[in-house]
């Protein structure tokens, strides 16, 4: 019996010692909690803390990024350093009528972060507003007098079709000095280009005149470029020149532009050119060597300017170039039109640009429609010239026998490379000297084709228009509106010396690329999850 109690005295003992150790781990898990919840709020305090400095320093330090390759998505350094030297307030006006479609609803946002980025670099010199214009007659009157017209838009509501009418203009003034941008294009890729175009004319003093020649039978600028002159009218000041009638180039004309003259040049007409270009005026020639008539018919074209050009140094070949890198062109035979790669179009693309000459060194593509080769005549030109773009080393030259048909794509002669457009900027030796003045630095362009910058071409072409809006700025401006421009890249053509099997290759993966990296990734994933729960399970 005594054995018994001491048993259920030592069961007791035990008892009460798992109880008191159970109590002690009970004030130690509640102790632990209360010091959990104490550092989850110190930490909440913490990240709150960190959040607010962040964003107080967010409005102190100013910077964006912008990963694309030719940074689309945020304004140049030249726009950058454009407002943020300004001397006062420039006020821009954005009217945006709020019913336009739906589909112009991101457009007003776009253009909002645009003029976000033009205000931010402006250390407050720029001042944004937004306008809807309403249906007020007084209001509308003023925005037709400063050239923002009355858009028409086409609604799909209640099953019809409905017409509504808004605006979707800028207005940028600078003092008395006011510029608009009349219609912003649904593609905002240019935007900038334009807006910090007009806010460089509302600022300037005096805007750079381009002359453009009219007489020798040069493309008609209503009717066949109309678009580059609508283009160049935006920045300059045009003048029509008639050299028939003029013994002078005006003295205000910063650069004079010839494209596709057909008749011919007296010596006193050249005379009158080269005393412009000896006094220092910009000189952009866009020449046929090789005229193409109806039915394809080729006849070399000899206008005397070639003669010119060729005592510059430079000699314009009365050749066609075909090249295997080609553009695509259309042709009808009888009641049928079909499409074929066709090398009288020689297509220029990476490589065949200057790398190192801004106005073309971030173009992409450019074709030109029966162009004709361009050479030097002797070194001294050569070391003061470059080349702006060539064909491939596999290119051809046809001299005489035009057979430009697409049916007869035949190679005649000898392969190698030609340039299709130079530019001289240097000493040239003065045809007609007068004095002493024997040479001068001469500023001069020339492109062995003038059709590429037609109306009809253009449609097809739009990269065209930007290398010749280049060349004039390159001639008449300091050039720093050029690296805008060629910001947006509108063609990567795929490289014509790839196989077919690299082409293949390139196509799956631009096709199932992006879902088998997705599908890896989820993969990989999934395995490290599953290894932690195994770790935590042991």
């Amino acid at each position: 019996m005594n054995y018994f109690v001491k048993f259920l005295n030592i069961l007791q003992n035990i008892n009460f010692e798992f109880w008191f150790l159970h109590f002690d781990f009970i004030n130690i898990m509640s102790n632990n909690k209360k010091i959990k919840k104490t550092d989850l709020s110190v930490a909440a305090i913490l990240i709150i803390g960190i959040f607010v400095v962040v964003n107080f320093l967010s409005y102190q330090i100013f910077y964006r990024f912008d990963l694309t390759q030719n940074k689309i998505y945020s304004i140049s350094s030249v726009s950058k350093k454009t407002v943020g030297e300004l001397d006062d307030v420039v006020n821009i006006k954005a009217y945006f009528s709020n019913n336009l479609p739906s589909q112009f609803l991101a457009l007003r946002q776009e253009v909002a972060d645009i003029l976000d980025e033009y205000q931010a670099f402006s250390n407050g010199k720029i001042r944004i507003e937004f306008i809807d214009p309403g249906t007020e007659e007084d209001t509308q009157r003023e925005l037709y007098m400063v050239g923002i017209p009355q858009l028409t838009f086409e609604v799909y509501e209640k099953d019809k079709i409905q017409q509504v009418r808004g605006y979707m203009g800028i207005v940028i003034s600078y003092g008395e000095n006011s510029e608009s941008i009349p219609a912003v294009k649904q593609n905002t890729s240019d935007l900038e280009y334009q807006l910090t175009t007009v806010i460089k004319k509302v600022i300037s003093d005096k805007i750079a005149a381009i002359g453009i020649v009219t007489s020798h039978g040069t493309a008609d600028s209503q009717n066949q470029i109309s678009t580059i002159y609508q283009e160049l009218s935006g920045l300059y000041t045009l003048q029509n020149i008639d050299l028939q009638s003029i013994t002078s180039v005006p003295d205000n004309i910063d650069t004079i532009i010839i494209i596709g003259p057909r008749e011919q040049f007296t010596e006193e007409q050249l005379k009158v050119i080269n005393s412009f270009v000896a006094r220092g005026g910009g000189l952009l020639l866009a020449y046929n060597g090789v005229e193409i008539g109806d039915g394809l018919q080729a006849q070399k074209n000899i206008t005397g300017i070639e003669g010119l050009m060729e005592k510059y140094g430079i000699k314009i070949n009365n050749d066609l170039v075909a090249d295997q890198r080609s553009g695509i062109a259309s042709f009808n035979q009888g009641f049928i039109t079909f499409s074929t790669q066709y090398p009288f179009w020689p297509k220029v693309i990476g490589d065949g640009f200057n790398q190192e000459n801004s106005a073309v060194s971030n173009l992409e593509s450019i074709t030109f429609p029966w162009a004709s080769s361009i050479g030097f005549v002797d070194e001294e030109t050569k070391n003061s010239s470059s080349f702006l773009a060539r064909t491939t080393d596999k290119a051809w030259q046809v001299s005489d026998n035009f057979n430009i048909s697409p049916n007869n794509m035949t190679k005649s002669g000898n392969t190698g490379q030609y340039n299709l457009a130079v530019s001289v900027f240097g000493n040239i030796n003065n045809p007609y000297p007068e004095g002493e003045n024997t040479a001068f630095e001469g500023k001069i362009v020339v492109i062995g084709d003038s059709d590429f910058i037609s109306d009809g071409f253009l449609r097809n072409s739009p990269d065209n228009l930007v290398f010749f809006q280049n060349l004039v700025d390159m001639l008449s401006l300091d050039g720093d509106l050029i690296s805008i421009r060629s910001k947006t890249v509108s063609s990567r053509p795929i490289k014509e010396d790839l196989t077919d099997s690299s082409r293949a290759m390139i196509r799956y993966i631009n096709v199932f690329g992006l879902t088998m990296v997705v599908v890896v990734f989820g993969m990989i994933r999934y395995y490290i999850r599953r290894k932690s729960r195994f770790v935590d399970d042991l």
